[in-house]
């Protein structure tokens, strides 16, 4: 099975970081889903909740950076 490596950063310091079968992101245009093999894409996020497989953690706003199967997100 092939996964993601996640890595969710704040200015605090590292959240999350391992890896994962999907990520759900509150975009600017929407919530979605990135799965393994998922184009490369860079968005910003929006308040919400970002998904890591089960765990939630919030987000009042960001940035994620989807290449290679590794997803980088950066929030607030």
């Amino acid at each position: 099975m092939f996964l993601l490596d996640v890595s969710v950063l704040s200015p605090r310091g590292v959240i999350f970081e391992g890896k994962a079968g999907s990520v759900i992101l509150p975009g600017e245009q929407g919530v979605f889903e990135i799965m393994p093999f998922h184009k490369h894409i860079l968005s910003l996020l929006v308040g919400g909740n970002l998904t890591v497989d089960e765990k939630d953690i919030p987000v009042k706003r960001g940035i994620a950076k989807i290449e290679l199967n590794k997803v980088t997100v950066i929030i607030e």
